[in-house]
């Protein structure tokens, strides 16, 4: 078994590549999320309107106020291509594809 290692994510939604791509800062072992802790993450980052979160143990997306989203990404396998779901409400949700997955602090390190 591989030791874990800290990741970033992006992924992007697939009905609109271009609307607020997600990043997740991670800790993997293989393909797996290695860590039960709650990680940090935003939606369209460098974008004009970043939405920072924090993604719970339990799945649910936490914004701070108000949206109450959530999504399976823990389950997932993390890969690039990969897909997973976030559920914007109720009844409302999205497909996001895996895009890039790069180990943090690898450049400082080369």
């Amino acid at each position: 078994m591989s030791e874990p290692r800290d990741f970033r994510l992006v992924a992007q939604w697939r009905d609109d590549p271009t609307e607020a791509p997600m990043t997740v800062d991670l800790r993997m072992e293989g393909a797996r999320l290695a860590s039960s802790w709650d990680v940090f993450g935003a939606f369209d980052l460098d974008g004009a309107r970043p939405r920072p979160f924090v993604l719970r143990r339990d799945g649910r997306i936490d914004f701070g106020a108000g949206d109450a989203w959530r999504t399976d990404l823990r389950e997932a396998e993390l890969k690039v291509t990969a897909h997973f779901t976030v559920w914007f409400n109720e009844t409302d949700c999205g497909q996001f594809r895996i895009v890039k997955i790069a180990e943090l602090g690898a450049k400082e390190r080369k």
